[in-house]
């Protein structure tokens, strides 16, 4: 079973809006990243299921998401954004998950330089909404932003906490890797769990397998343990290679041949059965 933890679809006006959901907002694409191609690629490859992810240029609305889950429901499950600095957006988090069958939603704490906006008083009823639905959220932003993660998930145990792309480790960080300590920490909660992916934008390499990062990748894993991580790639179809990320081609050999550390067990937990225990599949 493989399943890719973390690709972002989008479709174009008039099918779906185009537009920020982040204060610095700065590009959008010319042309569709939709569904299909994702399944076409996924087929080429042998990948089993796929969490969908909201873009960040794909405006608050998550339906073009939330709809191509329903549509191909034994394929995908969906996450949401959902604005931190909205006071409804507790019912916003509600209708998504309970009308359109989203999981959760991704946070963006490093898009908001002068607020916590995982610590802010006025998200509570929003965390509480989607706690009280089992759901899940994934966070994207740096290592010095782990405090925000640290704070709420022992404030909210019961919804599960995803941390994205590692939280950016650079081979700059070691050998010491003081400056990451931070995120390996978060491993007290049991509720925290991370997702190993965007590691060849982090690398100082220009091909596989990335070894420069390979000190760090085992840390997280020996930090977390095996059932805590799961692998994640990025954009559908041809938008990879296009926008400087790896062929989901290159995404499987980089585990299957450059993870060689890892046993086979392991891999299989790594590459899928892990996140088919995370969310709810079809």
């Amino acid at each position: 079973m493989i399943v890719d933890t973390h690709v972002h679809i989008w479709e174009m006006p008039p099918i779906a809006p185009i537009g920020p959901s982040a204060p610095n907002f700065t590009s959008k694409p010319s042309a569709h990243g939709n569904a299909e191609l994702l399944l076409d690629d996924m087929y080429a490859n042998g990948v089993d299921k796929t969490v969908l992810v909201q873009t960040s240029f794909s405006t608050w609305d998550n339906e073009y998401v939330a709809a191509s889950a329903i549509k191909y429901p034994n394929r995908f499950v969906s996450m949401g954004l959902i604005d931190p600095m909205d006071d409804n957006n507790a019912e916003t988090a509600a209708y998504w998950m309970d009308e359109r069958q989203m999981q959760g939603f991704r946070l963006h704490p490093q898009y908001y330089a002068q607020v916590d906006i995982m610590k802010r008083p006025e998200n509570d009823a929003l965390f509480r909404a989607i706690e009280s639905r089992g759901g899940i959220v994934q966070v994207h932003n740096r290592p010095e932003h782990a405090h925000q993660l640290d704070y709420v998930a022992a404030r909210y145990p019961a919804i599960t906490w995803l941390i994205d792309h590692m939280m950016y480790p650079e081979p700059r960080m070691g050998p010491s890797w003081d400056e990451y300590k931070p995120v390996l920490d978060l491993t007290r909660h049991d509720n925290v769990l991370m997702k190993i992916s965007d590691i060849h934008n982090r690398s100082e390499q220009d091909e596989l397998p990335f070894s420069d990062m390979h000190d760090v990748i085992k840390m997280a894993i020996d930090t977390f343990g095996i059932d805590r991580v799961m692998w994640g790639t990025g954009y559908p179809g041809y938008h990879r290679v296009d926008h400087g990320w790896l062929s989901l081609e290159d995404e499987l050999k980089l585990v299957r041949e450059g993870f060689d550390w890892l046993s086979a067990d392991e891999q299989e937990k790594y590459l899928g059965l892990n996140a088919m225990r995370i969310w709810d599949w079809a």
